[in-house]
């Protein structure tokens, strides 16, 4: 389809004149901001309202029926009445849904006409019938979500006609609940937003090394065990889902026309099953289910027919939970080590002939594959089930990148592009200095939004092994269900236009104007969604002149300030250019949605700074002095209880006493180290605390130290400077402090480089 915009202004923003109107209606209330973006759309004269009286006409359809329930429970809501359903169509105020075979091949097709006696939506399906209206609710304003009655909202929608079909029949959210469990009420929030944006695909990740989450009955040990981790300080971590659970989810999404699509990982991240059947490792065990992230060693013995069965029995119950015909069945990243070393692994290769190990996980995958065909399923695999040789009929899932896909693709096979760069949501999406510890990354809004599912090598004829793409939500940094929403919101949103958008009819900034009255609907689902920080500068910034702030954000909003110490409202000083400070200040800053909805407040404390002297002191060993303790400490008051210490000095051969996340230490240690000249600096660092002379100059006390976040400035004289850290080998979040480079990094205020300062470059 091509895009007709006929006497459509730029940005597709428009504003129509209200006819027929019992409310009233400025013309305000009248904005076109469809998401996805229709792929065929004309504006026509007038307007629609709907009222108490208007009529829903519909075949006797029990899926119809069903689309129309949700819709009216949005009016009995938000406007304080139901629509009236009938079979026989009315001469004017009726929304009418119209089912007709031939109306398109495409099953997930629609046409919705508005006119100012009704509107009608005609697709082939009941599932284009759904997109169909998931459209006219947004014609309507915002209001529409509420979940309160909306007394002075006008229910009037534009005359238009939209004629509309996706791109890709895959457009969908992966939703990792292992690292970290969500209860079954999020999920189905989740559902309700991506069936708003004409999303299809829930593709549920239920077993990891961190955990097990759904109840397989026959061998009960995975809940009963799997399910549960010991935290790094000792608490108990889990959750996971009954079958009945399981079911409600999925009939819930069929509801929505979202397909579920259930993930049991093989033949590695399955530490958590082997807790409680450890004889079907290589090693025997005995295991815990894994309280760091990262990937475990121990895998399902390939050796072992008790392995098989042992799956097999697994597929045979979740089958049946699942209607949809894809089955994922994981195959990332699985570490060979243990199948090198096992004797069982070892005569299996040489029993199949196989080449090495990676064939051997071929061998494993494709067995498990048949299993799956015997249900009538197709297997769906992350890429590196192609190592080795690719199951016949698989369809493979590219994370790494676009290679595997399109090697796929020119097998034959199909696939669903994913890569990390685009489409995973742990990532970044702002500076990692204010925003909540992520995984790492830096994939924005804008980023998201550019993708193309189809890659150059894939043109043409290739192209339709392309299924489509989606988000992937991955939760090892998502501790509440209010930081999952902050990273999936509204980059999700982006990726559903992608999939259904098609790229010549794209455009960025038309997309922003468009999510504005978005934004008010997540506003009404109370969805936690990302608003750009105010970023480019540090929270201590340090000056011996004249200090100059300048901020930024990952796309062009609004910012307001203030001096005073208030919390900055809509009404406080818009940023407009570089403040300018000559003296001590705390600047609190934030940002302003065009909704009105406001960010997080950033607070910058400016101080004027005399240069700190160096010290005269002859220091030559090479490390720091000072003492430790064992027992696991959380945060730095913890220490306060610490009866005995034993005295050491750190240097770069004993690191390890201290720095084993196996063996929990505190260490106070001190030492000095040298600064080449004159200045102001900026430093950062994953320790604890970091003292330069008596001033705390960094504080990670307490948090996740997967990045420096609270870096600081100081200004310094040339020489050396006395230094005190408090380093906690601890585990917060999943995320142990060892696994952290031992150094502290510093640059000169205006320089792009860090130095960094090692263990050896300190002395005592």
């Amino acid at each position: 389809m091509s895009m007709l915009l006929k006497n459509f202004i730029p940005l597709c923003v428009v504003l129509f004149t209200v006819v027929a109107c019992n409310n009233n209606c400025s013309e305000s209330d009248l904005i076109v901001a469809i998401v996805p973006q229709p792929n065929d759309m004309v504006q026509q004269e007038g307007a629609f309202t709907v009222n108490s009286k208007t009529a829903f006409v519909l075949p006797e359809n029990e899926k119809l029926a069903a689309s129309v329930d949700l819709i009216n429970q949005r009016f009995v809501r938000a406007a304080g009445f139901a629509l009236k359903t009938t079979s026989e169509k009315p001469g004017k105020n009726y929304i009418a849904v119209e089912m007709d075979p031939s109306f398109s091949q495409g099953s997930e097709a629609y046409e919705l006409t508005v006119t100012t006696t009704g509107v009608t939506v005609k697709a082939a399906s009941e599932r284009g019938a759904f997109y169909g209206l998931m459209t006219m609710l947004q014609l309507l304003p915002p209001e529409i979500e509420s979940p309160t009655l909306a007394k002075d909202a006008c229910w009037t929608m534009p005359c238009i006609r939209v004629n509309d079909e996706p791109r890709f029949i895959w457009r969908g959210m992966h939703l990792d609940v292992c690292r970290h469990f969500v209860p079954v009420e999020f999920i189905k929030k989740q559902l309700d937003v991506m069936a708003m944006f004409k999303m299809n695909t829930f593709h549920w990740h239920l077993t990891e090394d961190q955990g097990w989450r759904i109840e397989i009955k026959k061998y009960p040990l995975l809940t009963e065990l799997g399910s549960k981790r010991i935290e790094g300080d000792g608490s108990e971590y889990g959750g996971y889902y009954t079958q009945d659970e399981i079911k409600e989810v999925v009939a819930y999404a069929a509801e929505r026309f979202i397909n579920v699509v259930p993930e049991i990982e093989l033949p590695g991240h399955s530490l958590a099953a082997l807790v409680g059947y450890p004889h079907l490792s290589c090693t025997g065990g005995p295991f815990q289910v894994r309280n760091v992230w990262g990937v475990e060693p121990d895998v399902y013995c390939a050796g072992k027919e008790e392995t098989f069965q042992f799956l097999e029995d697994i597929i045979d119950e979740v089958v049946p939970l699942f209607p949809y015909e894809y089955f994922h069945i994981g195959g990332d990243e699985s570490p060979k080590d243990r199948w090198k070393e096992c004797a069982d692994c070892q005569k299996r290769i040489k029993a199949e002939g196989l080449k090495d190990e990676h064939e051997l996980q071929s061998y494993f995958v494709q067995r498990i594959e048949k299993v799956l065909l015997a249900h009538g399923k197709k297997m769906i695999g992350w890429d590196e089930i192609l190592e080795g040789g690719l199951a016949p009929s698989a369809t493979v899932m590219s994370w790494r990148g676009e290679a595997g896909g399109i090697e796929a693709a020119k097998q034959g096979h199909d696939v669903v592009m994913t890569p990390g760069g685009w489409v995973y949501l742990d990532h970044y999406q702002g500076d990692s200095k204010v925003e909540p510890v992520a995984i790492g990354g830096y994939t924005t809004l804008e980023k998201s939004y550019g993708y193309d599912p189809v890659p150059a090598e894939l043109e043409g004829e290739l192209a339709k092994h392309v299924l489509g793409t989606q988000g992937n939500v991955w939760s090892e940094y998502m501790y509440t269900p209010e930081l999952f929403e902050h990273r999936i919101y509204p980059r999700i949103i982006a990726l559903a236009e992608v999939g259904w958008t098609l790229k010549e009819n794209k455009d960025f900034p038309d997309f922003l104007k468009r999510m504005d009255p978005q934004f008010v609907r997540l506003d009404y689902h109370g969805i936690n969604y990302h608003i750009p920080l105010p970023e480019g500068l540090v929270n201590l910034v340090a000056f011996t002149d004249t200090a100059n702030l300048e901020f930024t954000s990952t796309r062009s909003v609004k910012m307001v300030y203030t001096i005073d110490g208030s919390e900055p409202d809509q009404n406080s000083t818009v940023y407009e250019s570089p403040l300018i400070f000559t003296d001590h200040a705390t600047v609190k800053i934030r940002s302003v949605l065009n909704s009105g909805k406001m960010s997080s407040v950033r607070t910058i404390q400016v101080e004027k700074q005399e240069l700190v002297p160096a010290v005269a002191v002859e220091t030559t060993n090479a490390g720091l002095k000072g003492k430790y303790a064992e027992g696991t400490f959380i945060w730095v008051k913890d220490i306060e209880s610490v009866q005995s210490w034993t005295d050491i000095v750190v240097t770069k051969e004993n690191l390890g006493t201290i720095n084993n996340y196996q063996s929990p230490t505190a260490a106070v240690l001190a030492g000095y180290f040298e600064i080449p000249e004159d200045g102001v600096y900026e430093f950062k660092t994953n320790f604890d605390q970091f003292f330069i002379g008596d001033k705390l100059l960094i504080n990670n006390d307490g948090e996740v130290k997967r990045f420096s976040r609270n870096n600081a400035m100081i200004a310094l004289a040339k020489g050396k400077h006395p230094v005190k850290i408090i380093y906690l080998n601890n585990n917060i979040g999943g995320f142990p402090q060892s696994w952290n480079h031992f150094v502290v990094e510093y640059k000169k205020a205006g320089d792009e480089q860090y130095t960094t300062v090692k263990l050896e470059d300190f002395t005592y």
